[in-house]
């Protein structure tokens, strides 16, 4: 064993080159742009999801003690859905779309065709490992790209998982997978792509964009953000469940380690109090009273962001603002729910995303006042609002850019296929899920067809005041214009 690993071969720039040059010459033999390749990939990678679930929930507990309802509701059920939306649509997101054509082009018809934009590089997170590498991967496959796969080493055995599943199941003249971290990543970024798809934080990101700018390569950035949370306190809500799901938002999701996890509680003076007490009744509830023993919770993913939540909650500015929770374990790197009242919004924990199981509440006199706050930051890619209030509805609609929003509940939107998934300004670049992810991987090709009848001559010199007027009429009128110029009329 040991001398396997001295002779591994390292994935240097020369090695990334040469993998990409493979696939390119699978590319261009055509093989992955029809739908026969497309769809028996697609079926392979629901094969997978289905035959290996053990597997998958076993990989996802060694690197997060991720709860099994959670990895199979949340990683792999999406992913089989995923699978199950793209096999069934397939043939319809391919077919081209008829569009009109104008007087200008007459006698004339035109389409849009989908086509495969080549190779291209997948470069995934940890908090979601399994799901966040294949969903982009399905969208890729469909829309009939070969693709490189690159998970993120701080899910080891996830990573190491996918490479041996994807080797097993999938067509590996096509679809490659790339372990590794920081240099193995480099040496993928150096290459030339047709895309490149991250997920992960905004640090990162800059670097891929930067990477992929040499070259021209169009991204799709998924990041995050402080995914704010409205709570109203003058519409009757149902505060139990409006509590139920913020949790399930919350902490249900990885421990708060979910890039749409609400980050953020705003709501009124009068009402915090009644807010968590409930959130303290509801998180007894599902945690018990010693939380940090709960195998209904994710731990964090290693001690580097350990110490980063600690340091959030160890600043003089939040001394004393913790209303619940706030117990550490370093030794099995678990951090319970934690509440904090009354944060000012310049201490450290509302100055970066958090991605964890803290929950800061701000308060405000009027909750009109909670637009102002959160327009006043960065656009995140989530924001909740639970209330109802009509108005209310409509104002956070109309005065929120947010990749998402989401009324009376949380996260959800992520289900949802129809929807596109994706940020805006900070908290990303572009969007998938469902046809989003077959159109994300495709370009889209405008096609114009004519035919030898009907060519004008007042297209073509000696140019005339008479043909000026035709095609003035023809170019920027109206059938009334075109009669006009014939009968001499300007």
């Amino acid at each position: 064993m040991a001398t396997s690993k001295v002779n591994k071969k390292v994935f240097d720039s020369e090695e990334a080159l040469t993998t990409v040059k493979d696939l390119r010459t699978t590319f261009d033999s055509g093989k992955t742009r029809s739908y026969e390749w497309r769809i028996s990939q697609l079926k392979a990678l629901l094969e997978l999801t289905e035959q290996k679930e053990q597997e998958i929930v076993k990989a996802l507990c060694n690197d997060l003690d991720k709860p099994p309802l959670e990895t199979v509701a949340y990683e792999i059920s999406m992913l089989k859905n995923s699978c199950k939306t793209a096999i069934k649509e397939l043939k319809h997101w391919m077919a081209p779309e008829k569009v009109k054509t104008s007087l200008t082009t007459f006698p004339s018809s035109a389409e849009i065709v989908s086509e495969p934009l080549g190779v291209v590089l997948v470069i995934s997170a940890w908090n979601y490992p399994f799901l966040l590498s294949l969903d982009p991967v399905i969208g890729a496959i469909a829309a009939g790209n070969a693709v490189v796969l690159k998970p993120s080493e701080l899910a080891p055995a996830t990573s190491s998982l996918l490479t041996k599943l994807l080797a097993e199941y999938m067509d590996n003249s096509s679809i490659r997978v790339v372990e590794g971290a920081v240099d193995e990543t480099s040496a993928l970024l150096q290459q030339k792509w047709d895309k490149i798809f991250y997920t992960g934080n905004g640090k990162v990101a800059r670097i891929v964009m930067a990477a992929a700018a040499k070259n021209l390569t169009p991204v799709v950035l998924e990041l995050g953000g402080k995914s704010p949370v409205i709570v109203d306190s003058n519409s009757n809500i149902n505060l139990q469940v409006a509590t139920r799901r913020i949790i399930a938002g919350k902490w249900g999701c990885n421990n708060g380690q979910a890039c749409i996890s609400p980050d953020y509680i705003i709501t009124t003076k009068d009402y915090a109090p009644k807010l968590v007490d409930s959130l303290k009744t509801e998180l007894e509830s599902f945690y018990g009273k010693n939380p940090l023993e709960s195998k209904d919770l994710s731990r964090i993913v290693n001690s580097n962001h350990f110490a980063r939540l600690s340091k959030l909650l160890d600043d003089d500015k939040v001394s004393g603002k913790t209303v619940y929770g706030g117990e550490k374990d370093e030794s099995k790197l678990r951090i319970s729910p934690t509440i904090l009242l009354d944060v000012p919004r310049d201490s450290l924990i509302m100055n970066e995303e958090i991605f964890g199981p803290l929950l800061p509440i701000i308060t405000v006199d009027k909750l009109e006042e909670s637009f102002d706050v959160i327009n006043s930051g960065p656009k995140p890619l989530a924001a909740y609002l639970f209330t109802n209030n009509k108005k209310l509805k409509e104002q956070f609609v109309k005065t929120i850019s947010a990749g998402g929003l989401v009324i009376n509940d949380t996260t959800l939107h992520l289900a949802v296929h129809t929807l596109p998934f994706g940020g805006v300004g900070d908290s990303g670049v572009g969007a998938y899920h469902g046809k989003f992810s077959f159109d994300a991987f495709s370009h889209k090709k405008a096609v114009l067809y004519r035919s030898f009848f009907g060519d004008a001559s007042i297209r073509y010199p000696p140019y005339t005041k008479t043909k000026m007027r035709f095609l003035k009429a023809l170019m920027t009128g109206g059938l009334l214009a075109i009669i006009n110029a014939i009968f001499g009329k300007s």
